[in-house]
């Protein structure tokens, strides 16, 4: 069986899906055959590129000698002169290989032993088509990396998004789209980080195995350390860690790195993902408001889009300000009742009334949580900071003249992006909380957080006020991105193994 050099016709997809190892076959006969005759492209180093493909056609300088490297997308073979596509990391360019220019032995083996996915190396001249397309006219062409296996055709594309993530080199190389997703990605990131390195924050690194789980309520990932025979786990948060450096001195610290949640995957989810925490000294959550349209906005225009952005056909306006809500108010805008002016009891019966269980919450402020949860904060879809979150399910953050917390989480597209404390730094205030979570968590409490009693010795040499802030990149990348899915914005998401 011999492989087609020139273009897979739609209809014979399946045919050569079907005979994939008798195309492995064919190709690696070539392999062979280049090998025997002294030719064996994994033996080569280098290749000296000069140009990439975007570079050359966006500014084309005719005559000009180039030399770029790439994969090759296409081949069109015409007797003695052959088209092609070439693919870097820019983009793709259209290559014209021709046997008077390369010579018999070179030519024949562009025509019988190069196929497509091959990486090759050229070097040519600048010119452009009759149709106007730019062109490398080939004076040298090397092979730098043979292709034993047939890519999937661009017509079909890698459709199947099981496959995709599975094999994210594939859906990289077929489908330009997500190559363009995660170079956008790489910039959001850039771009936050120039912000926060120009505001005087000092980038910092700190544990990710833990010997507490502390910082979030989640379930965490447990393993096991064999020379200190402990157990650890993976960090579900670094915060505790980052106001440990606040009290050190540092005053502004920031970090961007990866967390670890054991629980639910679905569109929004993955148990690997990346958050970013600061802390500012001085500062408080207000501040920090500031901070979040600041990131959104720079991370927006780092990617060429406007205060207006477009995601999955909805229109989101991220200008500054957002708006600001307490709760409280939006709970009762939305759903007609003011619990906080309820006794506990009659706050659960209210809850009741509107179809949702307390699930083990008996004060009006927990009640008030559970509905703002269910029923409101899917309708969030314009950027909206929420403040005045109860204190039973915010053990970190300062209380308030109301016997809530001054935090908020703020919300786009029905989603929640991230979350702010003025932080607690009263060490005996944040003792009894964590006595408090120790409680909850024996009776079951899936809200509890874990206590970690050398972060409160920590806070007794002096916290300043501070504002602390985590934002979840995953989830920002895409709504900038305009991705429907958490794994189209991680490389390599968390899959289950095939069998």
């Amino acid at each position: 069986m011999s492989e087609q050099n020139n273009t897979v016709a739609p209809e014979t997809q399946a045919d050569a899906a079907e005979n994939i190892d008798a195309l492995k076959a064919v190709r690696l006969a070539k392999l062979n055959d280049l090998c025997a005759s002294g030719n064996d492209p994994f033996k080569i180093t280098q290749f000296p590129v000069t140009a990439h493909a975007e570079d050359i056609t966006s500014a084309p300088e005719e005559g000009k000698t180039v030399s770029i490297a790439g994969r090759l997308m296409s081949k069109r073979v015409m007797g003695k002169a052959s088209f092609g596509h070439v693919l870097d990391r820019s983009g793709q360019i259209q290559i014209y290989v021709k046997k008077d220019n390369l010579g018999d032995e070179v030519y024949d083996g562009f025509k019988k032993q190069i196929d497509i996915g091959d990486i090759i190396g050229v070097t040519g001249e600048v010119f452009v088509t009759h149709r106007g397309e730019v062109s490398i006219a080939v004076k040298e062409l090397t092979l730098l990396s043979k292709s034993l296996t047939p890519l999937p055709e661009k017509w079909h594309g890698l459709k199947d998004n099981d496959l995709r993530y599975r094999k994210r080199y594939l859906d990289l190389i077929v489908n330009t789209e997500v190559k363009d997703t995660f170079i956008k990605r790489s910039k959001i990131i850039s771009a936050v980080r120039s912000y926060l390195d120009a505001d005087g924050f000092l980038e910092v690194e700190t544990p990710i195995l833990n010997t507490v789980a502390g910082g979030a309520a989640a379930r965490p990932f447990i393993t096991h350390h064999n020379t200190l025979d402990l157990d650890m786990y993976m960090r579900i948060a670094p915060e505790l860690y980052l106001k440990r450096l606040i009290v050190g001195g540092l005053e502004r610290v920031y970090e961007i790195g990866r967390c670890f949640r054991n629980e639910g995957m679905d569109i929004k989810h993955n148990p690997e993902f990346t958050m970013m925490e600061l802390y500012q000294a001085y500062g408080d959550y207000t501040d920090m408001m500031t901070r979040v349209e600041d990131i959104y906005c720079n991370a927006a225009h780092a990617i060429g889009l406007g205060d207006k952005i477009t995601y999955q056909g909805k229109e989101i306006d991220i200008s500054r300000p957002w708006r600001r809500v307490t709760m409280r108010e939006i709970v009762k805008e939305t759903v007609g009742v003011d619990f906080m002016a309820l006794t506990d009891a009659d706050a659960v019966k209210a809850l009741a009334k509107l179809g949702l269980e307390a699930d083990g919450k008996k004060n009006a402020a927990e009640c008030m949580y559970v509905a703002f949860d269910k029923l409101v904060e899917s309708t969030l879809i314009q950027p909206t900071f929420v403040t005045g979150y109860p204190i039973e399910i915010s053990p970190l953050a300062k209380r308030n003249d109301d016997g809530l917390t001054y935090r908020f989480e703020f919300f786009i597209n029905g989603w929640e992006g991230g979350n702010a404390y003025s932080e607690l730094n009263d060490p005996i205030d944040q003792a009894g909380r964590f006595e408090t979570q120790r409680k909850m968590m024996k009776q079951g409490s899936e809200d509890a957080q874990a206590a970690d009693d050398d972060f409160v010795e920590a806070l007794e040499y002096g916290l300043p006020p501070t504002g602390g802030l985590g934002i979840g990149i995953d989830r920002m990348v895409m709504l900038l991105t305009d991705s429907a899915s958490i794994r189209d914005v991680i490389l390599f998401p968390t899959m289950k193994p095939r069998r």
